[in-house]
C-alpha cells in the first residue's frame, strides 16, 4: 500500500474515532427545559450546572449538557436557586420549575447578627412585614470576620480577634427553615487588619506611606493577587455555609486622590482589576450555585467613566447576576438632571436612576436590587427617614422592575415605617 493510500486511511481512522466518542458523549448528554413554577413560561439564561458543566438555557429554556443525567444545580435572578435530580422534581421531560423571588432584606453588621437584641428585632419584622432575606457581614467594615474560620490569614492578621456568631451555618440553617433568603456582605478592599499586617498589599500616600480613610482605616491594593485569594477564600467559606448569594462591598478603589498602586493608576487598569475580581470570584464560586454581586456608587449609574474608583457600569453587567447601587438620597449631593434636591423627591432618585442604569447596559431590570436609605440624612438637612422616605424609595424600586430592595442602617435600628404587612 502506498504512503498516501495509508496516511488518508490513518486520518478517515481518527476522525471515525472522534464521531463514535462524540456519539458517546451524547448518549450521556443531560436535556431538559427550565421554567418559571407560577406562570410555567420558559426561562432564558437560566444557568443549569451537571457534574461540573455549565450551560445557560435558550429563549425557549431549553438546555442539553454533555454529562450523565441526575442532579442539576439550577439559577436565574428573580428566582429561588434550586437543586433537582430525577427523584426530586424533575419530570420525565426533564422539566425544571424556578420559584419566583424578589428580596426585601434588611442589614445586619458583623456585631448586628450577633446581637440578640437586634437579630431577634429584624426576625420579628421579617415575621410581619413584606420583609423576606437579610444581609449579613460576612467580612465587614473594619475587616472582621464574626464565626470561626477555617482561613488561616484570617487568624493571622486578626481578623477574628472578635467572634459574634459562634456557630454561623447552624444560624443560617434556623433563618432558611424561616423562609429567609440569605445573603452574605464582603468588604474587599477596604481592610485595616490586612493591610496592616501585610503593608507590602496596602495602598500608599504620596509619601510612600500605608493611606488611611477618612474613618483613619487602611486598604489593601486592588492590583494583589493575595488580595483576591484571600477574599475568594472568605466568599467560598460563605457559600459552603449556606449563603443563597455572595455580595462584595468596597470592590473599587478608595475616591482620594495622589494614592499609588503596585500598577499605574489609569481608568483601564482599575476596571480591569475590578472586574476581573469579579471573573475570579464568579469562577471560584460556580460550583456552589449562588448568586453574585456587588454594590456600586449611586453615581456610577450616571456617569460614563469609571467614576475614578474602577467601578464602570458596562463593564460590571456581563459579570454580575446582580447589580445593587445604593441610591441614598442623601448620597447624591450634587441631584440629578431634572432633580437638583433629592430630599424633596425621593422616589425619582430611585425611579430614574434605576431606569437610567437599564437603558445604559441594555440589561433586564431584575439584574438590579438597590439599597435604599433608612437612616437619618447626613448631606442636607439632617432629616430623619421615616415611613414617607422609606415608602417612596421602596415605591420606586418595584416600578422599575428591580430584583427586590435592601434597606441600609448602619446602626441595624429599624421599624416597620414604610413597610406593608
Amino acid at each position: 500500500m502506498s504512503r498516501p493510500i495509508s496516511r488518508i486511511l490513518c486520518i478517515l481512522s481518527y476522525w471515525l474515532l472522534i464521531l463514535i466518542y462524540a456519539g458517546a458523549g451524547l448518549a450521556h448528554a443531560m436535556e431538559g427545559i427550565v421554567v418559571d413554577a407560577k406562570t410555567q413560561a420558559p426561562i432564558a439564561g437560566a444557568v443549569v450546572r451537571v457534574a461540573g458543566e455549565e450551560i445557560k438555557t435558550d429563549e425557549k429554556g431549553h438546555f442539553q449538557i454533555a454529562a450523565a443525567p441526575g442532579s442539576a444545580s439550577v439559577r436565574a435572578p428573580g428566582y429561588l436557586r434550586s437543586t433537582y435530580s430525577n427523584a426530586n422534581g424533575i419530570d420525565e421531560k426533564n422539566t425544571i420549575a424556578l420559584t419566583p423571588f424578589r428580596p426585601k432584606a434588611l442589614y445586619l453588621s458583623v456585631y448586628g447578627i450577633g446581637d440578640k437584641t437586634l437579630r431577634e428585632n429584624a426576625l420579628e419584622l421579617i415575621s410581619k412585614t413584606q420583609l423576606n432575606a437579610l444581609v449579613i457581614d460576612v467580612k465587614g467594615d473594619r475587616g472582621l470576620i464574626p464565626f470561626p474560620s477555617n482561613i488561616a490569614l484570617a487568624h493571622e492578621i486578626g481578623a477574628q480577634k472578635v467572634i459574634t456568631t459562634p456557630d454561623m451555618p447552624a444560624l443560617l440553617a434556623q433563618l432558611h427553615v424561616k423562609g429567609i433568603y440569605l445573603i452574605a456582605r464582603i468588604v474587599v478592599f477596604k481592610d485595616n487588619p490586612l493591610a496592616l499586617a501585610h503593608p507590602e498589599f496596602a495602598v500608599r500616600d504620596e509619601h510612600g506611606q500605608p493611606w488611611h480613610d477618612r474613618e483613619s482605616l487602611a486598604w489593601v491594593d486592588p492590583f494583589t493577587p493575595a488580595v483576591w485569594q484571600y477574599n475568594l477564600d472568605i466568599a467560598a467559606e460563605a457559600a459552603q455555609m449556606g449563603f443563597d448569594e455572595i455580595q462584595f462591598d468596597y470592590v473599587r478603589f478608595p475616591d482620594a486622590k495622589g494614592l499609588q498602586f503596585s500598577q499605574q493608576n489609569t481608568a483601564k487598569n482599575r476596571v480591569a482589576a475590578v472586574t476581573g475580581f469579579l471573573q475570579a470570584a464568579k469562577k471560584r464560586l460556580a460550583g456552589y450555585n449562588v448568586f453574585v454581586a456587588a454594590d456600586i456608587f449611586g453615581y456610577v449609574c450616571w456617569n460614563a467613566d469609571d467614576t475614578d474608583i474602577g467601578q464602570q457600569l458596562e463593564a460590571l453587567a456581563p459579570v454580575l447576576d446582580y447589580i445593587s447601587p445604593m441610591l441614598y438620597p442623601s448620597g447624591f449631593s450634587f441631584g440629578i438632571p431634572g432633580c437638583p434636591n433629592p430630599l424633596a423627591d425621593t422616589k425619582q432618585i430611585v425611579l430614574r436612576t434605576l431606569q437610567y442604569a437599564i437603558r445604559r447596559t441594555g440589561v433586564p431590570a431584575i439584574r438590579f436590587r438597590p439599597w435604599l436609605q433608612a437612616f437619618r440624612d447626613y448631606a442636607f438637612d439632617r432629616r430623619p427617614f421615616g415611613a414617607k422616605e422609606i415608602r417612596a424609595q421602596i415605591d420606586a424600586a418595584e416600578a422599575a422592575g428591580a430584583d427586590g430592595w435592601m434597606l441600609w442602617n448602619p446602626r441595624n435600628e429599624y421599624t416597620d415605617a414604610g413597610l406593608l404587612p
